[in-house]
């Protein structure tokens, strides 16, 4: 009886260190394709203010940092199939999202932009001024059901796309009359690969939205640590420094 207690000691003692080694590895995902914040290099290697982000919160909660790469299509359900344990891409807070997921703090803040071809006769972002034209963006962002549920509203054709480059290559191209985007990398796309083609027509006002962190409903605890880790980097200055990286501006 004794070695049988031991034995069943010795089982429990296992399974709670593997536990606590599962419970050290952070599974987290983002999208790859939103540069300045999420984006593949040429070796399939994540890079990015949101990688950056989630690292550091990694290193702050002394665990091991798994990151993978996920359509923005399916980034939420996949979350809430326990493929990954969090979500760090750059997602605006929404009400319809918080029915189905929980958001920790506000890593960043941002505001919707439109940018428009060299040429173009739009001279302000006001609904009535996209009437009869074609405008884009990103499905199942703000950004996508901002240009829908205003412009459209108002008379545009508004085409969504699975992609955010497949957006910007439409516009390149003059397949839109005008894109929505978020500010940051949207004036990132127009100084690199939309220089040559697009400009910035302007911000739309009233679209301050913040961006947070998505961890299922259940995981509390979890959120309240990555709330702590996000507050620690802000005052040690690990924030700041991972920001200056990307903008020459604040962006929290």
């Amino acid at each position: 009886m004794k070695r049988l207690t031991r034995l069943a000691l010795a089982s429990l003692a296992f399974c709670g260190l593997v536990a606590t080694a599962q419970a050290e590895t952070l599974r987290i995902a983002t999208e790859g394709a939103y540069p300045p914040f999420n984006y593949v290099d040429s070796k399939n290697q994540l890079h990015g203010f949101d990688v950056d982000i989630a690292n550091a919160l990694c290193a702050k909660l002394k665990v091991e940092c798994t990151l993978v790469a996920q359509d923005w299509d399916g980034i939420i359900p996949a979350l809430l199939a326990k493929k990954y344990d969090a979500v760090v891409a750059s997602m605006v807070i929404t009400e319809e999202r918080q029915k189905k997921v929980a958001f920790t703090d506000r890593y960043y803040r941002t505001r919707l932009a439109v940018a428009v071809a060299k040429g173009s006769e739009l001279k302000d972002t006001r609904p009535e001024s996209f009437k009869g034209l074609v405008v884009g963006a990103q499905s199942a962002t703000t950004q996508g059901m901002y240009a829908e549920d205003i412009y459209g509203a108002a008379g545009a054709e508004v085409k969504l796309y699975p992609s955010q480059d497949e957006a910007n290559a439409d516009l390149a191209t003059g397949r839109l009359d005008a894109l929505v985007h978020d500010k940051f990398p949207l004036l990132d796309w127009l100084a690199k690969d939309g220089n040559d083609c697009c400009v910035l027509l302007g911000d739309i006002q009233g679209t301050d939205d913040e961006v947070a962190i998505a961890v299922r409903q259940e995981d509390n605890a979890l959120r309240e640590r990555l709330n702590k880790a996000l507050a620690e980097m802000v005052a040690d200055g690990t924030y700041k420094q991972i920001a200056s990286r990307y903008f020459p501006f604040d962006i929290y």
